[in-house]
């Protein structure tokens, strides 16, 4: 399982240049069943107050609402458990709250890498890699 950090949803649903065609794509093969991903509940709350911001609330209630409704997307809830390991990542590696939250998210299920364009991610590397939205999305690009 790869783990998607809230800004793969974020560009999804706002960008439409480049990187959020690769975002679209990335959460289109989640959908098919061709990449498994799972990401943490606080997503939803990333992702729908980013929306509200720009384009107001029913869209960000309709984001919500195809958030929770994704095909194969494994939505990790966020326990006792999760957020012990999340403190121990702020000790250790000086990570904000929520990307603490996320990177104990996708460690405590074994998630291969985090995508994420978020390089605060960078100083985990020894303990999950990150990949950019290019780098995975390049991954399933068809050849020219």
């Amino acid at each position: 399982m790869i783990y998607i950090d809230s800004n793969v949803f974020v560009y999804s649903a706002l960008d439409r240049k480049s990187k959020g065609q690769k975002a679209r794509a990335i959460l289109s093969n989640v959908q098919l069943g061709k990449l498994s991903g799972g990401t943490s509940a606080i997503t939803f709350d990333e992702l729908v107050w980013a929306v509200r911001e720009v384009k107001g609330e029913n869209e960000s209630v309709l984001a919500g609402e195809l958030f929770l409704n994704t095909p194969h997307l494994d939505i990790l809830e966020v326990g006792q458990g999760i957020l012990k390991g999340s403190l121990d990542i702020m000790r250790t590696h000086h990570l904000r709250p929520r990307d603490s939250i996320h990177a104990a998210s996708a460690l405590n299920f074994s998630a291969e890498y985090i995508v994420s364009e978020d390089r605060d991610y960078d100083t985990i590397a020894s303990i999950i890699p990150r990949k950019s939205i290019a780098e995975v999305s390049a991954s399933f690009a068809p050849t020219k």
